[in-house]
C-alpha cells in the first residue's frame, strides 16, 4: 500500500519497550511517517494536543495504566483520535473490548509491518472524516449563534410547528405582521445557508425542539 500521508498527520507510538519504540518508529519514519514516541500511557495523555491529527499505536500491556485504560480515558475526555492496539499479552477478551471501544484493530506481536501500515492508513482516513464532521458541526453551530433573538424565536417556532410555518401563521402567533416575518425568514435562511424551512427543521439543534 502506498502511504497517503498529509502534512500534519502523526503516528503516536505508546509502548514501554524501548527496543520496540526505536525499531518501529525508525521503520515508520523510513516510510515517510512522522512519529512521536512515549513510554507510558499517561506520558502520551498528558502531552497530547487534541488538535493534532493522526493515530495512536498503543501497546496493551503497560504498567500503571494499560492500553485499554488509556482508550477509556480518551473516550471519557471526548478525544476521538483512532487507536491501533498492539500486544504480546492480550487475549480474546481484551481484543474484543478494544474493538468495541472503537479501536481500528488489535494486532498481536509479532505482526507484519504491511498489516500495521494498512491499519495506519485506515486510521488516518477515519481521523480525517471525524475532524471534517466536527468542523461542519462547528460551522453550523456558529451560523445558529449568528441569529438575533427574534430570528431565533421565529426559527424555533417553525421547527416546532412544521404544519404552521407560513408567514401569516407565525405572524399571528407572535403578533407581528407577515411582512416582518418574511424579512426575518429570509435572514434566517441566508445566515444558515439553507434554502427552505424543511432544511431548517432537519438541521435544527436538538435543544431547540419541544420535548413531547
Amino acid at each position: 500500500m502506498v502511504a497517503t500521508i498529509t502534512q500534519d498527520q502523526k503516528v503516536f507510538l505508546v509502548d514501554d519497550d524501548q527496543e520496540i519504540r526505536s525499531t518501529l518508529s525508525r521503520a515508520l519514519e523510513m516510510r515517510g511517517y512522522k512519529v512521536e514516541t512515549f513510554d507510558s500511557a499517561m506520558g502520551f495523555f498528558d502531552s497530547y494536543d487534541r488538535k493534532q491529527s493522526g493515530c495512536v499505536i498503543l501497546d496493551y500491556g503497560m504498567p500503571e495504566m494499560n492500553g485499554l485504560e488509556l482508550q477509556q480515558l480518551l473516550t471519557d475526555q471526548g478525544i476521538k483520535i483512532p487507536v491501533i492496539f498492539v500486544s504480546g499479552h492480550g487475549g480474546i477478551p481484551e481484543s474484543v473490548q478494544a474493538i468495541k471501544g472503537g479501536a481500528i484493530d488489535f494486532l498481536e506481536k509479532p505482526f507484519r509491518q504491511n498489516v500495521l501500515i494498512e491499519c495506519i492508513e485506515k486510521a488516518f482516513e477515519q481521523d480525517d472524516e471525524t475532524r471534517a464532521e466536527a468542523h461542519q458541526i462547528h460551522v453550523e453551530q456558529q451560523r445558529f449563534h449568528s441569529l438575533t433573538e427574534r430570528e431565533e424565536e421565529i426559527a424555533k417556532m417553525m421547527v416546532n410547528n412544521p404544519s404552521n410555518t407560513s408567514s401569516k401563521d407565525v405572524g399571528r402567533l407572535l403578533d407581528i405582521s407577515p411582512r416582518t416575518v418574511d424579512h426575518h425568514r429570509a435572514r434566517i435562511l441566508e445566515k444558515l445557508d439553507i434554502k427552505s424551512v424543511a432544511e431548517l427543521i432537519d438541521i435544527a439543534p436538538d435543544h431547540w425542539r419541544d420535548k413531547k
